[in-house]
């Protein structure tokens, strides 16, 4: 910033934010007509080039941005979209946000987004200042299990679908990740290579995501004729201190678990570190993840886990909210994305120790 010596006057203007120049302004500076200054600025004929030039140069030179609210007003639509996200710095987030956003982008609209910090309060008052804004539609993660409020404005024509998580107490479109049929295969896998003692640390147990991973380990569990001890299983926030308390006492009971799986990418870094500050035992602690997570492949060893694409589950979220807004019809879809477990080596540990 340069300050102006007293007494001496500024050679620039006093800028004064929050005020644009209007197309009067234009009109004034480029010596024309309100409505030619319009014709320029939406493209239509019937002004000569040199008059033209003058209003583009009047243009550049006061920073003029053309105001579309008229025209949304008069359409109906403003080419604009909202995204709802849990946690815009979870890693998980970010390829299906960048995904929402290329869809948005092939459809020439913009994409606005904002964070709820799983707070369901937070949630709704986030997608009605969306609303407010008018945008065409939304793609919600949601934190609360009663989307009631969104009703009002899904019968006004405000396209929603929901992701990762399926509405509450209303019917809506939902894209989800096979979190049942991927937590089954975890734990199956773990039980093909000799355990019996697993583990399982999840997220708080309201989550949609959370309790389909603990009904796919117990539905896993169950079908191995194995018994589940209330001792070896935890959910609830996922902050490291927790995971770090109920993964120690799994660890360090009369019968420890022999194999933990964990139910999401956060857990399964602070399971790392836990096992990685432990005495080598005789015997390594086998260990699968829910979610990829960077660098798990460069651990010693790898850490295999059971991925779901997050891009593929905003595109696909996105895909379905554009056809909406298209004018598709039909009664609301739930589309389940398949996961895939991917062997890294920490998951495919046998309980004991080879002779």
């Amino acid at each position: 910033m340069t300050d102006t010596a007293p007494g001496t006057a500024s050679r620039t203007p006093t800028r004064r934010y929050g005020t644009r120049p209007t197309m009067k302004d234009v009109a004034a500076r480029a010596g024309v007509g309100l409505k030619t200054v319009s014709r320029v600025v939406n493209g239509e004929p019937g002004v000569t080039p040199d008059t033209e030039r003058r209003v583009q140069e009047a243009i550049t030179a006061l920073g003029f941005r053309r105001n579309d609210s008229a025209r949304i007003l008069r359409k109906g639509r403003t080419a604009s979209i909202g995204l709802v996200l849990e946690d815009l710095a979870d890693p998980f987030y970010g390829p299906l946000s960048r995904a929402v956003e290329e869809v948005a982008r092939a459809h020439g609209a913009l994409l606005i987004n904002g964070s709820s910090a799983e707070d369901p309060e937070r949630e709704q008052e986030l997608v009605l200042a969306l609303c407010a804004r008018r945008v065409d539609g939304l793609v919600i993660i949601p934190a609360g299990h009663d989307h009631r409020y969104l009703a009002p404005e899904m019968a006004a024509g405000v396209a929603t679908v929901f992701v990762d998580r399926p509405a509450g107490r209303i019917d809506a479109d939902a894209v989800l990740a096979d979190s049942f049929g991927g937590s089954r295969d975890a734990v199956a896998h773990l039980i093909a290579h000799g355990h019996r003692r697993i583990g399982f640390l999840g997220d708080l147990p309201g989550i949609h995501t959370a309790a389909e991973r603990l009904r796919g380990y117990h539905a896993a569990m169950s079908e191995a004729g194995l018994p589940v001890h209330d001792a070896w299983v935890s959910l609830g926030p996922t902050d490291p201190e927790r995971v770090r308390t109920a993964a120690t006492a799994m660890l360090d009971a009369a019968e420890p678990v022999t194999a933990l799986f964990a139910g999401n990418n956060r857990v399964t870094v602070t399971v790392v570190r836990v096992l990685a500050e432990r005495p080598a035992p005789a015997t390594p602690v086998a260990l699968i993840g829910f979610d990829d997570f960077e660098l798990a492949d460069l651990l010693s060893p790898g850490i295999t886990v059971i991925a779901q694409d997050s891009a593929q589950l905003g595109r696909t979220a996105a895909d379905l909210l554009f056809r909406r807004l298209d004018g598709a019809g039909g009664d609301p879809r739930r589309l389940v994305l398949p996961t895939r477990l991917i062997p890294r080596g920490s998951g495919e540990l046998p309980p004991h120790a080879p002779s």
